[in-house]
């Protein structure tokens, strides 16, 4: 990992460029899966592979598995399926190995020791008895406590805060949502974390939609900085906050592109899928994979990579009545925008049920009242089209996924 960070910016590109042909032809010499997908032996082009997609890799894991290599001495583990494609992959033992190096060193750009900082962790746990206890013990070795976040309300908050009086955290790992749920009830309390837990520096959020409004209000009441990660089990990190602010990318063992749906790389700045190459996985391909995310990439003024913008999953699409498709996310971006106005809205979802109705599902002491209803609707008809209907559903909690995430946007309709 060192070798890879002392490769001068200026010719890093070149690197990641050699380093794209060299996986792409040792797949397709060593991998009878991937030459089978592409249909050449090599390749001097690597714009013109194909997109590897998360439905072409639903079939045997030893069907995928290059020559070298079998289900015996590999790291196997499985995605969590919230993309709708869940399947079982594989790396390399020198590819977990550099995996882990690139995350131990992303927490020590925030002087976290991977290994000793105390975490406090918002993350899902197994409910039933050997899946809990085996989670238990795991946090145990590797000094955190974890927080069950299926059941968010007010006693259980009060049960962790309770926590933080008592126990030295050092930085606050979990799910975006959850998190920002605590950090609401702080400020319901009118409670600054660091004033009941002195010894904590940090809060890193990963797998959900960060919103600027979220982390704004999150650094207010933990007192600390807002770091943002986003990774994918199956490759690496692929970009985490650097400390100058940016949401930099994964340079040093992946490779990200930006294409339209032809599979063309956009120009800098351009919105359009992620597609990713793992630049030394040599027991499994990923290779120019759509990892079925939207986002935008910048350059600072460096010429260092980094993620602008995450627009949402590509398979989150609104379709409205006039005809347009826009990415789900932006229901709840105008929603939100509304809906956090009144201080009692704890969370809500986005449901499209029909081509022109869309379901708000959300968790407050109160329902919303009819004007602040008409007061979304009407936002609604401003950011996006007149017409459009909806419909409000008060709950008491709001259902997570079995690992505790939280589907901001959804869609029932299959028109």
């Amino acid at each position: 990992m060192q070798q890879i960070q002392s490769i001068p910016i200026d010719i890093k590109a070149d690197y990641q460029a050699q380093k794209c042909l060299e996986i792409a032809n040792y797949h397709l010499a060593n991998t009878p899966f991937y030459k089978a997908l592409v249909g050449k032996d090599s390749v001097a082009d690597f714009s013109n592979l194909p997109l590897l997609t998360k439905s072409d890799l639903q079939q045997p894991l030893a069907d995928r598995l290059s020559s070298q290599y079998n289900t015996k001495n590999v790291y196997v583990n499985k995605t969590s399926g919230s993309s709708g494609h869940p399947f079982i992959f594989a790396k390399d033992k020198f590819c977990h190995a550099l995996t882990w190096a690139y995350i131990i060193d992303r927490f020590g750009l925030y002087q976290l020791d991977f290994n000793r900082s105390y975490q406090a962790r918002f993350y899902g746990i197994p409910l039933k008895f050997p899946g809990y206890h085996k989670e238990r013990l795991k946090d145990l070795l590797s000094k955190r406590y974890r927080f069950p976040i299926f059941d968010l309300q007010e006693k259980e908050l009060d049960k962790i805060l309770k926590h933080f009086k008592n126990k030295r955290f050092e930085y606050i790992n979990g799910y975006t949502s959850s998190i920002v749920l605590f950090a609401k009830y702080l400020k319901a309390k009118d409670i600054v974390l660091t004033s009941v837990c002195p010894s904590l520096r940090l809060c890193m959020v990963t797998s959900e939609m960060l919103f600027d409004s979220d982390k704004t209000l999150m650094e207010q009441q933990f007192g600390v900085p807002v770091v943002n990660e986003y990774g994918a089990s199956e490759l690496d990190l692929i970009a985490f906050t650097t400390p100058d602010g940016n949401f930099g990318l994964n340079t040093d063992t992946l490779y990200v592109e930006v294409v339209d749906d032809s599979g063309k790389v956009v120009p800098m700045g351009t919105p359009g899928r992620l597609v990713i190459t793992s630049l030394y996985n040599k027991a499994h391909p990923f290779i120019r994979y759509d990892i079925g995310d939207l986002g935008v990439i910048a350059s600072d003024k460096n010429g260092r990579p980094y993620l602008k913008e995450l627009i949402g999953r590509t398979n989150d699409i609104a379709h409205l009545p006039s005809g347009k498709t826009v990415p789900g996310l932006t229901f709840y971006y105008v929603t939100k925008s509304v809906i956090e106005d009144s201080s009692k809205v704890k969370e809500f979802v986005v449901v499209q049920q029909d081509l022109n109705r869309f379901k708000i599902r959300y968790v407050s002491p109160q329902p919303l009242s009819e004007a602040e209803k008409k007061t979304m609707e009407k936002a609604l008809e401003t950011y996006l089209e007149p017409s459009l209907i909806l419909e409000f559903e008060h709950c008491q909690t709001i259902v997570r996924s079995a690992r505790g995430k939280l589907k901001q946007f959804s869609s029932e309709y299959n028109g």
